[in-house]
């Protein structure tokens, strides 16, 4: 079972930066992929972006974010990174990480984006 593990989410002024990152419990280098979500507070949770680990690095986002964010990973540290670039307000929301094993989902606990006006 993985475990992940968010951190780095805050509060931002509007055109600022955070960096989330998401810990995994088990080396990844083996993982097809991992990603983000969030879900603003009452709306529906939102694919944000993807990293084909095993496929060299390719990365996917939703029209919503790219350009702004970029999806990384660190293999040696265990991590996909989400740096997220001038924010909007609409930005604001929790940010979850997730991988896709042996045909089941994990979720990480989620760290708070709040983005002001």
């Amino acid at each position: 079972q993985v475990q992940l593990v968010e951190s780095g989410g805050g509060l931002v002024q509007a055109g600022g930066s955070l960096r989330l990152s998401c810990a995994a419990s088990e080396s990844i280098f083996r993982l097809e992929g991992m990603g983000w979500y969030r879900q603003a507070l009452g709306k529906q949770r939102d694919w944000v972006a993807y990293i084909y680990i095993s496929s060299g690095g390719i990365t996917d986002y939703a029209d919503s974010v790219k350009g702004r964010f970029t999806i990384s990973r660190d293999n040696a540290k265990n991590t996909v990174y989400l740096q997220t670039n001038i924010l909007k307000p609409e930005d604001t929301a929790v940010y979850y990480c997730y991988v896709d094993r042996g045909g089941r989902r994990y979720w990480g606990q989620g760290t708070q984006v709040t983005v002001s006006s």
